[in-house]
C-alpha cells in the first residue's frame, strides 16, 4: 500500500464506521442508540416506505417526527419476524402527534395482516384525531400463475 494511502486510512475516524452514511460507534450494540441523527428541520415528502418492512428494528417515533409524508407504505407481511410491527404503527401515532399541524396522512398497507387490523380497530379514534386515513383494498392482481393483493395510489 502506498505511503500516502496508508496515512489517509490510518487517520480516518478510528473506531468509527458508517451506517447509512451516518458515523456510528461499533462498540454500541443497539442500532438506534448508535445513530447520530443530525439536528435539523423535518423532511416533507409525498410518499415514504416505512423502513425494513415496518419492522421495529430500525423505525421509531423519531422517524415519523422527522420524515413527514402524505402517504406511508407498510409492506410487512411476516408475523414471525414482527413485520409489520405494532410498535412501529404506534410510533406513527406518536410521531404524527408532534407535528404541530394537522396534515392529512394516508397509510397504505400492502397486505391485510392481523397486526394492522387490530391496530386499526384499537386506535381508530386516535387516527381520526390525527387526520390519518388507512386505505383498505380488496383488489387482487393476477399475473400468470400468481395472484396477490394490491393497493391503488392516486395523486
Amino acid at each position: 500500500m502506498p505511503e500516502d494511502e496508508l496515512s489517509r486510512s490510518s487517520h480516518s475516524n478510528p473506531g468509527k464506521s458508517l451506517v447509512n452514511g451516518i458515523k456510528t460507534n461499533p462498540a454500541s450494540n443497539s442500532p438506534k442508540s448508535s445513530l447520530s441523527v443530525p439536528v435539523g428541520p423535518p423532511v416533507y415528502v409525498d410518499l415514504a416506505y416505512i423502513p425494513n418492512h415496518c419492522s421495529g428494528k430500525n423505525t421509531d417515533p423519531e422517524f415519523f417526527r422527522r420524515v413527514r409524508a402524505s402517504y406511508y407504505v407498510v409492506s410487512g407481511n411476516d408475523a414471525a419476524n414482527g413485520e409489520p410491527s405494532r410498535a412501529v404503527l404506534d410510533a406513527l401515532l406518536e410521531g404524527k402527534s408532534q407535528w404541530g399541524d394537522n396534515l392529512q396522512v394516508t397509510l397504505i398497507p400492502t397486505h391485510d395482516t392481523e397486526v394492522t387490523r387490530e391496530w386499526y380497530q384499537q386506535t381508530h379514534e386516535k387516527q381520526q384525531e390525527l387526520n390519518i386515513m388507512v386505505l383498505a383494498s380488496s383488489s387482487t392482481v393476477v399475473m400468470q400463475d400468481e395472484s396477490f393483493p394490491a393497493c391503488k395510489i392516486e395523486f
